[in-house]
């Protein structure tokens, strides 16, 4: 017999703008996400654009990729942008130190990057050298990427094929400094940040994004001393800073992604529900220094991570993604929206052979994960004015905050999107939702469900998938039926 779940939806009153780019991903130089993921090279008989695989490209598309990070990550701060330039058999070979130990030639680079986000059609986001790099040579990859004038930078982007300056809107000033990055304290950091930026300059027309270092999970103290050394309300030197958090109960024993028990899965669901403390509890540090809510909070590293697949490179983190990685997802995505009045991007890690991936390749073949399906179902939500959503819940094992429904509402063009989550493995629930403020005379509705070690394998591509889904209106209710272990959304109008 399905539990009974009472929702309440408030269309007249709205939370806040669902920034786009909350459905970001991150693309870093490690294991097979650049090469052998997104890029093949022009020789590939896998079929490419300049050598980038059309098919990935043309799925990103489809969920309406917003953003896309690069090129790390740890790797960030070891990049030196010229190195990826020019001819690519003039181009400096070197060590990748952070992932794997292999050989970086470099053959993806600026050029190949910012192509590959105009295919997309997504915004760049350019994580930049603090921890090895210099002032001068941040300075001047923004030049050269962005200046549209007579300079020795933005010549030698015309000698290397580009004449046209690029549009550079999210710069992010290091990476994880507190750690790979550098290792600093943010007394220290804020400093450095204050130098690369002011160095960072707008030209022409265009308006860089400065994005700081922010705190590594419940790190409060970093959080707290970056907003007191950033600025004031008017006069702020970043326009976000960064959280990084990852969905591991255990970093000691983080498992596999197809090998979990009840357990198991109740403890990645719990882990992935404590976003939504972290975002509370650091926004409530930044209201007290920046109550106009100035300054974003951009979530650029955020995912499952659990232990590689047997027999793979161990620096390389390829892991699979299941149904459970789904749920991680719709509850992660949830909460981004719930307080998109302060979190204005989020980035997924990683989007193709990496940690929670979105996309998996082997040689010519590609598989679109659990996860990918869960940003098509939420794709709606860009930009939309989130709305008030109530959901009666209960937890679903007891000494972990575990609820069963995880949901969010936005309204755009008149159009009601509802994105719910049944997390509990047992139960399918009826759901009855009140609207207020909106009377639809239609419902759509599409869902995402299956066994939760469900997956998407090379053999057997299509395991998991979206399919259209029945919800229907009576007497002015949402009436919906979610089984155990799904995902939906629902657009009324």
């Amino acid at each position: 017999m399905a539990k009974q779940i009472k929702m309440l939806i408030n269309t007249d009153d709205k939370q806040g703008h669902i920034n786009r780019e909350i459905y970001g991903n991150f693309s870093e130089h490690l294991g097979r996400c650049i090469y052998n993921g997104i890029y093949v090279g022009e020789d590939s008989d896998i079929l490419n654009i300049h050598g980038l695989r059309k098919d990935i490209i043309d799925a990103l598309k489809n969920i309406k990729l917003p953003v896309l990070r690069w090129p790390g990550g740890c790797f960030a701060d070891e990049y030196h942008w010229k190195d990826g330039i020019g001819d690519k058999n003039d181009r400096k070979k070197i060590i990748n130190t952070n992932w794997g130990g292999v050989v970086e030639d470099n053959s993806f680079g600026t050029h190949e990057f910012m192509e590959l986000c105009e295919l997309v059609g997504c915004e760049p986001y350019i994580a930049g050298n603090v921890g090895s790099g210099t002032v001068r040579e941040l300075s001047e990859w923004v030049e050269y990427m962005t200046f549209d004038g007579v300079s020795p930078m933005a010549d030698l982007r015309k000698k290397n094929g580009h004449e046209k300056a690029w549009k550079l809107k999210y710069l992010g000033i290091g990476n994880e400094n507190w750690g790979c990055g550098g290792h600093m304290t943010p007394e220290y950091y804020a400093d450095q940040y204050k130098q690369f930026a002011n160095f960072c300059k707008n030209y022409n027309d265009n308006k860089l994004y400065k994005i700081a270092c922010g705190p590594n999970a419940a790190d409060y103290n970093w959080t707290e001393v970056m907003m007191k050394k950033l600025g004031r309300p008017g006069e702020w030197f970043a326009d976000g800073l960064s959280l990084h958090f990852y969905t591991v109960p255990d970093w000691n024993n983080k498992g596999y992604a197809t090998e979990f028990d009840r357990d198991g899965y109740y403890d990645v669901l719990s882990a992935a529900g404590y976003i939504d403390e972290l975002i509370t509890r650091h926004s409530e540090i930044m209201n007290r220094y920046d109550p106009d809510g100035s300054v974003a909070l951009i979530v650029d590293e955020w995912g499952t991570w659990y232990d590689v697949e047997k027999g793979t490179n161990p620096g390389f983190l390829f892991q699979q993604n299941t149904m459970r990685d789904a749920m991680v997802a719709a509850i992660s995505l949830n909460s981004f929206n719930r307080h998109c009045k302060r979190v204005k991007m989020a980035n997924i890690a990683q989007a193709v052979n990496v940690l929670q991936a979105v996309i998996l390749t082997e040689g010519e073949m590609m598989i679109k994960t659990p996860t990918y399906h869960v940003f098509d179902l939420f794709k709606d939500h860009q930009d939309g004015d989130a709305v008030y959503c109530y959901s009666q819940n209960e937890n679903m094992k007891e000494g972990r905050n575990t609820p069963m429904i995880s949901s969010s509402a936005s309204v755009k063009d008149g159009v009601l999107t509802l994105t719910v989550a049944n997390c509990g493995l047992d139960d399918d629930v009826d759901i009855v939702c009140e609207l207020s403020g909106i009377a639809p005379s239609k419902a759509s509705a599409r869902i995402l469900t299956g066994d939760v070690h469900d997956h998407n394998t090379f053999d057997d591509p299509e395991k998991v998938f979206i399919s259209d889904y029945n919800a229907r209106i009576d007497d002015g209710k949402l009436k919906i039926k979610l089984p155990a272990c799904s995902v939906a959304e629902v657009r009324l109008s």
